[in-house]
């Protein structure tokens, strides 16, 4: 019954939203109050579960995606952008440079949030597509696919963190498996995926960065191009382990955090690609505030998916999926893989089906004699399964490049699928060695 309600909210969902065309927000919330009393939630559940949802999605994504969006505005209209978007045309051509956007995305994917790495590659995406002459998302994915697998897989991230401290597996092996049985997954899925999809046509709202070429006296030097879109991704990196080598520091544990690393990074791009360069603070204050109205409507979409995921959360759902499949007679990896996917499909939130997932199996798992590391992996794998409307990443994919729910459904979701099922077939044969 609980798995027949969870489709109709879906179709529902889809309805409201394609056909009645209805407002993406307001159709998540009539869809999750719906689904909230046909659970048997009570309407001081149900208004707790949007709140929770909204907050708990929003969270620390206002700021990530805010400052995400004022630091990819300067690097666009600044002309850091296009600078190193010609880097990266003269380093790779344009044979090679699906597969160096791949690299691009994995690189920055590993330290970075996946909604932080997401805004620092937009407007690089938006450029090189724009600058190289190739169809948009045939650049978009290979970066993207890099960005969800290092997200999905791979510690320091939230879910493959927790499940790897539940499961008691050695973070550095996990690492290490993590990052062999991400290669084939990111080749799949990205530039080899990514060449199929230039007959879809996206019509972005390039408006908010300033894509105009420009004559190259006027850019900004390749090493503080450079230095301002990564500065996030250095900080993170150098930030962490230092923290944990000194702890109890208040300013190193600030500086760790990926908002603050948003927030210094915004500012020393404002000094360094703005002031510096002639351009007066308001300019670069009016710039940010173009910015942020380029992505309010996106972040109240993502917050619609969040009261969604909360009111499955609430409503037991997850748990109902995750015990149902918890009696089938699977090899572990399988079964890990199997409940993690079907959660997923099911509740939109890859970090919750992770951790249902790893709470379900946890003795069963612990039982065995499968490798932890590989386990976490599995999990991983199939908590990116199928990411569709009830997931805010689809939605920051579908609203960024403006297109269709089927055409994304078609292009982010099967890349989706795609980063999954080769996971757990890396993982299947990583574990015949290991």
């Amino acid at each position: 019954m609980l798995l027949l309600l969870v489709f109709l909210s879906i179709l529902c969902l889809v309805l409201l939203i394609s056909w009645v065309k209805l407002d993406t927000f307001i159709s998540f919330l009539l869809v999750s109050i719906g689904l909230g009393f046909s659970v048997g939630l009570s309407v001081p559940q149900i208004s707790a579960a949007v709140q929770k949802g909204i907050a708990g999605t929003l969270g620390d994504l206002v700021m990530i995606v805010g400052f995400g969006s004022m630091l990819g505005k300067l690097v666009a209209d600044s002309g850091a952008a296009q600078r190193i978007t010609d880097a990266l045309i003269k380093l790779f051509g344009r044979k090679y440079m699906l597969w160096g956007l791949a690299l691009a995305g994995f690189v920055i994917g590993i330290p970075l949030f996946y909604n932080a790495g997401f805004m620092i590659v937009i407007p690089l995406i938006f450029m090189i597509s724009s600058a190289a002459k190739i169809p948009m998302l045939v650049v978009a994915v290979p970066m993207l696919s890099a960005l969800s697998v290092a997200h999905g897989y791979l510690p320091p991230h939230p879910s493959p963190a927790a499940i790897a401290s539940q499961l008691q597996a050695d973070l550095g092996k996990t690492l290490i498996y993590g990052v062999i049985v991400s290669i084939p997954a990111i080749a799949i899925a990205g530039p080899i995926f990514g060449k199929t999809l230039g007959r879809f046509k996206p019509n972005p709202n390039t408006g908010m960065f300033n894509l105009t070429p420009r004559p190259e006296s006027e850019l900004p030097g390749l090493g503080i191009s450079v230095l301002c879109a990564l500065l996030p991704v250095i900080l993170l990196v150098s930030m962490s382990p230092i923290k944990n080598r000194f702890p109890g520091h208040a300013v190193l544990e600030l500086l760790a955090e990926p908002w603050f690393g948003m927030l210094l990074s915004v500012l020393f791009a404002a000094v360094m690609l703005g002031v510096r360069r002639g351009m007066p603070m308001q300019n670069v204050s009016k710039a940010f505030e173009e910015a942020i109205k380029g992505v309010a409507g996106i972040l109240l979409i993502v917050a619609g998916a969040g009261v969604f995921k909360q009111v499955m959360t609430e409503g037991n759902i997850n748990s109902y999926l995750g015990d149902l499949l918890a009696g089938m007679n699977a090899p572990p990896l399988i079964l890990a893989w199997g409940i993690a996917a079907v959660i997923r499909v099911c509740v939109g939130s890859a970090t919750v089906a992770g951790l249902t997932t790893v709470g379900i199996l946890a003795p069963l798992l612990q039982a065995s004699n499968v490798s932890p590391e590989l386990t976490v992996l599995a999990i991983g794998s199939g908590s990116l399964m199928f990411s569709h409307v009830n997931d805010g990443g689809f939605w920051l994919f579908k609203e960024y490049f403006n297109i269709s729910i089927k055409d994304t459904i078609l292009t982010w979701s099967l890349m989706e699928t795609i980063v999954s099922i080769v996971g757990l077939i890396g993982v299947l044969l990583l574990n015949l060695v290991v």
